[in-house]
């Protein structure tokens, strides 16, 4: 069902099968609803967070499971790119999201664009992308999809845990080593942004960070149970944000 392309990115498969003007499981006229009866193209447009990860079940491949249990015809196309910032991503934008002409396209970053290299000599004194130019970056996403006549839904980046190597790489100020939580004190910033931009603009909003925070009080369970090295989402993680998109365009 997998094959990898010439550019940068992957196709998830093509599911061809007949839709019916309601699809199922979901309400008249949801996101989903839109899709099918549009050119039938979701575009993942992200990191390494959306970007196929070996044996690790990525929400895009569950997504892609549930819509064929559906019989839908769509086709999803992933275009995450491990280690993008949306800045790096602003280059291959039109390529690898806009030529496919999707109906809907779904935007994650903000773990790269946050990261302050502390580890480097000499460490690096700010963010790889500064707050400004990251919601900047995410609004052009935004607006381009629009004007080429498709639907954006922002989500935004999960939250990261403490490991023994990334407390040794990253373990300085501004980040905050002994805080269970300070490894997100940069990316507070930027997902706070990105709520606000979500709201500015108008467009659907997928809280991945906010489902992350609140698991540990939900289940009892350690964010880290989400979460294969401290950053990206293991089988369950990715389940969590499967989950939540799902939700998000049948409603």
């Amino acid at each position: 069902m997998f094959r990898r392309t010439p550019n940068p990115f992957f196709l998830l498969g093509f599911l061809a099968m007949a839709w019916q003007p309601m699809t199922q499981g979901s309400e008249p006229g949801s996101v989903l609803d839109r899709v099918v009866s549009g050119s039938g193209n979701i575009v993942l447009f992200g990191d390494s967070t959306t970007a196929l990860r070996g044996k690790t079940k990525t929400y895009g491949e569950l997504l892609e499971a549930v819509l064929l249990e559906k019989n839908l015809a769509v086709q999803i196309i992933n275009s995450g790119v491990p280690s993008n910032t949306t800045s790096m991503a602003r280059k291959r934008f039109q390529r690898d999201v806009i030529a496919h002409n999707p109906a809907l396209v779904v935007i994650q970053f903000g773990i790269n664009d946050a990261a302050v290299d502390v580890h480097k000599n000499p460490p690096a004194e700010g963010p790889r992308v500064d707050r400004e130019t990251y919601l900047s970056n995410m609004e052009y996403f935004i607006d381009e999809v629009k004007a080429q006549g498709g639907e954006a839904i922002l989500m935004t980046p999960n939250r990261l845990c403490w490991t023994p190597a990334l407390r040794n790489l990253y373990g300085k100020p501004p980040y905050q080593p002994d805080d269970a939580d300070g490894f997100n004190v940069i990316m507070d910033g930027y997902v706070d942004g990105l709520r606000e931009l979500a709201r500015k603009k108008a467009v659907r909003l997928v809280d991945v960070n906010a489902a992350y925070k609140n698991f540990p009080a939900e289940t009892g369970k350690p964010i880290d149970v989400l979460l294969s090295d401290g950053m990206h989402p293991n089988d369950r993680g990715h389940q969590l944000v499967k989950d939540l998109l799902m939700e998000e365009i049948t409603k």
